[in-house]
This record gives C-alpha cells, sequence and structure tokens, in this order.
C-alpha cells in the first residue's frame, strides 16, 4: 500500500528526520488510481512519549493543502509560506491527506488563499462533523482500515474533472524540478500565461503566490545542497538562487527551513 516513491521521501518537509528517534512514526500511503488526480498520499504520524519531556517538531512549508484528523483540530489547512512547529507530547496520532497542488480546490470550490489563518471545516465538504470523522478514522486500529476509509470518503465527494487544476499542477511540478526556473516571468513564459492570470490561478487553486512556491523549492534545494555536502559556498549558493541580496537570502532561508544558512553548513558539517 506504501508506495516505493513515498519511502524514499518519507522525510519529505520534516527537519533532521534522520537524527529523530523510535518515539515519532510517519507512514505515507499512495491513494487509489481514481483519488491519484487530486491527493498526492496519505499520512499518518504516531509518537509516544509516555515520561519523557516533549519536544517541538519543525515542518517545512510546501504548496499543499491537508487535510488534518486530529482529536479536537479536524480542518482543511492553506498551505504556509514559512516554517511552522507542532508540539510533540504525551501519546498521539495524527491522520493527514496531502492534495497534490492545485488538487484540493476542485473539493472546496474556495480559493484556498481564503484559508491562511482561516482553516476550513471538513462538514461542508464531506457531509460527516469533525467529530463523527475523528471518531471513525482515529478509532481504528490498523493502517490500511485508515487508508481505505479516507479514500472512500473522498471518493464519494469527488468533483468533476477540472482541467485548470491539472493546469496548475503541471506548473508547480515544473517549479518543483527546474531549479532554473527562478523568476515568475519566466514560468509564465514557460507556460504561455499572462503573469497576472498565473498569479490568479494560484491564488485561487494553490494559496499561494507563483513567486512563493518557487522561493520554497528553491531554499529547500539549497538545504538539500547543503546536507550533501555539495554547497557550502553561501554567497555562491545565494546568487545561483538569484539573489543579489545576502541578507534577503539570509532572512528567506530562516524563515523556511528554520535557520541560518551558516548554522545549516555548521551543522550538517559535523555530520
Amino acid at each position: 500500500m506504501q508506495s516505493a516513491n513515498d519511502m524514499k521521501r518519507a522525510n519529505m518537509g520534516i527537519l533532521k528526520f534522520d537524527q529523530m528517534d523510535t518515539t515519532y512514526q510517519l507512514k505515507r500511503y499512495a491513494p487509489s488510481e481514481a483519488l491519484s488526480t487530486w491527493v498526492r498520499h496519505f499520512w499518518i504520524a504516531s509518537w509516544d512519549l509516555t515520561g519523557k519531556q516533549p519536544y517541538p517538531q519543525h515542518i517545512v512549508p510546501n504548496p499543499c493543502v491537508n487535510l488534518i484528523v486530529e482529536h479536537g483540530n479536524t480542518f482543511f489547512y492553506g498551505p504556509s509560506k514559512r516554517k511552522f512547529t507542532y508540539k510533540i507530547k504525551d501519546k498521539g496520532s495524527v491522520f493527514g491527506v496531502k492534495f497534490k497542488p492545485g488538487g484540493c480546490y476542485p473539493y472546496l470550490r474556495t480559493p484556498i488563499s481564503s484559508l491562511h489563518g482561516n482553516p476550513l471545516h471538513v462538514e461542508p465538504i464531506l457531509h460527516v462533523t469533525s467529530d463523527e470523522l475523528e471518531d471513525n478514522l482515529l478509532g481504528m486500529k490498523n493502517d490500511s482500515e485508515k487508508v481505505s476509509y479516507m479514500d472512500q470518503l473522498l471518493f464519494k465527494h469527488m468533483p468533476a474533472k477540472d482541467d485548470k487544476a491539472q493546469f496548475v499542477g503541471e506548473i508547480v511540478s515544473q517549479i518543483e524540478l527546474n531549479r532554473d526556473m527562478l523568476r515568475v516571468d519566466d514560468l509564465a513564459a514557460c507556460f504561455n500565461i499572462h503573469t497576472r492570470q498565473l498569479q490568479r490561478l494560484f491564488n485561487q487553486y494553490v494559496g499561494i503566490s507563483p513567486k512563493t512556491v518557487i522561493k520554497l523549492y528553491r531554499l529547500q534545494n539549497a538545504a538539500e545542497s547543503i546536507e550533501q555536502g555539495s554547497h557550502y559556498d553561501l554567497v555562491q549558493l545565494s546568487q545561483d538562487l538569484g539573489y543579489h541580496d545576502q541578507s534577503h537570502f539570509i532572512k528567506d532561508f530562516k524563515s523556511i527551513i528554520g535557520s541560518t544558512p551558516e548554522d545549516y553548513v555548521n551543522n550538517h558539517s559535523k555530520h
């Protein structure tokens, strides 16, 4: 049920995942073929810190909507523009649905940008209350049962085909895969679309601007280069990313990755 690709990328989004102990587990599962147009994967996080000290879990942002099912905290959450922190304590678990960029709008039919600071209740979309969803889903012991339940629920309310959603997904894939894509104008030209139209599409379908999406991926690419030991010349790295102001690069890197580039280099050069 869990794809090999998800296994290889199981740490994506979580900082210092390889340094964590067995008290925290993150598993990812592929959706059914019918949902693969909209959903990137399901994820289940679980932990047991009984008798142990709580600790902060840092997560880097990505341009995806997540449906999070957690006791007392079940909502559709829009993408974040910066690193955020979740406090891991006691014993618990969270079930999540990570939609593809653009893939959640056809379900919600409301601009994804409207979710900033205003997560959306599940009942109007899935016709089940948060309490019912939490009791039904989180009460299951087996991961496969949880995944099957959510897959069927989303399939039951699956929207009609949306060509714009697919188009937006292709644009985001181009940003992710083409590391030389650094400017919104170049992105618009690549897809033969006016810059303003591109911005409107991202506001509606992604929730954050194309400029922000480019920044998220490029700075995560930068962190990856540092982790692999292939790029410790930070001035050159910032220039390669299109920054002409070193202080701006440092500020953006810290807001998304959680530390300054220099600290990140020092931390990883010790391992």
